[in-house]
């Protein structure tokens, strides 16, 4: 399927104007969905897949379309919390092939072709999903991982330059006071990514980020990570708490050389 790369960029464009540019989660999910985007590139063409430019700009518009769901989300809630609100991704989906509130939807506005509608469908549905379904087919899943790595990297990204309360929506005195729970910090020693529920304090939202580190699917995305550095300098922060400070500088120290000795 050909994919126009400039058709795309406009509807994205178009899309994002209707909601305002002046609230910073709005400005935020903006540059993070181009970051995403070129990351999302980045990695496909490290790939075998790689060869083909059609794999790479799917890859890249799926970078593209993975967050339309968060500016509506934003619009209707305020929170970039789906617990507290609505499942972004599902609601990316939505707009894209149900339409909201009775409107069209807005896949064709991006691409001619329906020929992929059906991985759009499911890469933008998943790309937030603790664990993917098994019962994917190959291709997809490939595809479904890469958009997940681009978009944690950026997410490691966006903890080092925005502000907390932007993010989590708390303010970051609350994160530097926060205890750590034993049952976030289990996850993290598992090399797993911390399921929502236990998540009890906001150092363990933090660390749940961090442990996107462990699930990078392919190397050029452990690489990136490793040289962005981010994910380091999350688990440095001046927190008040003795412990929960140790606890971090401990896990830190684990996950430098763990990534040390996967990318010799």
């Amino acid at each position: 399927m050909h994919i126009d790369r400039d058709r795309a960029a406009h509807a994205f464009e178009r899309y994002v104007e209707r909601f305002d540019p002046q609230d910073p989660k709005i400005a935020l999910k903006v540059e993070h969905t181009w970051r995403v985007a070129d990351l999302a590139e980045k990695i496909a063409r490290s790939l075998p897949e790689g060869a083909s430019p059609e794999y790479v700009d799917l890859a890249w518009l799926l970078g593209l379309l993975h967050d339309v769901g968060r500016f509506e989300q934003v619009r209707r809630y305020g929170t970039f919390n789906d617990a507290a609100s609505t499942s972004h991704a599902a609601l990316g989906a939505r707009v894209l092939f149900d339409g909201l509130d009775g409107a069209a939807p807005t896949i064709r506005d991006y691409v001619a072709a329906p020929d992929e509608d059906a991985l759009i469908r499911t890469a933008v549905a998943l790309h937030s999903s603790w664990r993917l379904p098994q019962d994917l087919d190959a291709r997809t899943r490939r595809l479904c991982e890469l958009l997940r790595d681009a978009d944690k990297i950026d997410i490691l990204k966006v903890n080092c330059t925005c502000p907390v309360e932007d993010i989590y929506g708390f303010p970051e005195r609350t994160l530097l006071e926060s205890e750590l729970s034993q049952e976030a910090a289990s996850w993290f020693w598992r090399h797993s990514t911390i399921p929502r529920a236990a998540r009890r304090y906001p150092a363990d939202i933090l660390l749940g980020h961090v442990c996107f580190a462990w699930e990078m699917a392919f190397p050029q995305s452990l690489a990136i990570t490793a040289e962005q550095g981010c994910v380091f300098r999350m688990m440095e922060r001046p927190f008040a708490r003795d412990d929960t400070r140790a606890a971090f500088a401990r896990m830190e120290r684990h996950l430098r050389a763990w990534m040390e000795e996967r990318l010799r």
